[in-house]
């Protein structure tokens, strides 16, 4: 804490200033520095926690040490930080921009590919006024394909890749009604958002109950021998 006293601070050897003209001096404000690696060990602690709120705090209103800002260009783990806060914040436009203009490692790709998706399904959805189907989803993918800096050339099955259907069709013969603890950790797991892991369960289980029931009118038109 900082105690200023009413009265200037004047050297010994300078006149004291008119009463009519009060010169108060200040002393500078600390200046916090961080190195990058700070920096991205924060951003990746907030980014787990999922405390969105609070990592875009620290990313807007960080006090950034003299020639640190070109290294946080090219940090991975700030700049997904960044695409995260972009996302949840409603602002595309620079969402895409970061994706578009820097090539991440494989590991950053499933939870990159999502906000991809999904911020430009709900741009889509925006425009038209309504909820989007799967041929609607369909259209959005092919006219905004996955950039390849986020993407390795998978091929992809209903924007989901083949390795992440197979752990949710793990995960759902284990558990078909997974809590929200399990949503997060498969989220975790996959890339995906626990938004998107409870839809592909939802999803599912509706698949699941329309077969059964074909199935059941089918016995049931059956002759019996």
């Amino acid at each position: 804490m900082y105690t200023y006293s009413m009265r200037p601070f004047l050297p010994f050897a300078t006149a004291a200033p008119p009463v009519s003209s009060p010169i108060f001096t200040l002393p500078p404000l600390p200046t916090l520095c961080f190195t990058p690696e700070q920096i991205a060990s924060v951003c990746e602690t907030l980014e787990e926690s999922g405390d969105i709120d609070r990592l875009a705090r620290f990313l807007w209103s960080l006090p950034v040490a003299p020639g640190t800002c070109e290294a946080l260009n090219k940090n991975e783990s700030v700049l997904r930080a960044r695409s995260v806060v972009c996302f949840h914040q409603g602002n595309f436009r620079e969402l895409y921009h970061i994706l578009e203009n820097h090539k991440f490692t494989k590991a950053s790709h499933p939870k990159l590919q999502a906000m991809w998706l999904e911020a430009h399904y709900q741009e889509a959805e925006k425009l038209r006024g309504r909820p989007l189907g799967p041929v609607d989803k369909y259209r959005v993918r092919k006219k905004f394909p996955l950039p390849r800096t986020i993407w390795d050339g998978e091929q992809k099955t209903h924007c989901f890749k083949e390795r992440t259907r197979s752990l949710l069709r793990e995960w759902y013969l284990q558990d078909p009604y997974p809590n929200p603890t399990k949503k997060r950790e498969l989220a975790n797991a996959t890339g995906l958002t626990p938004t998107q892991v409870g839809n592909w369960f939802k999803n599912r289980r509706q698949r699941d109950r329309a077969a059964a029931a074909k199935n059941r009118t089918s016995e049931q038109r059956s002759p019996s021998i």
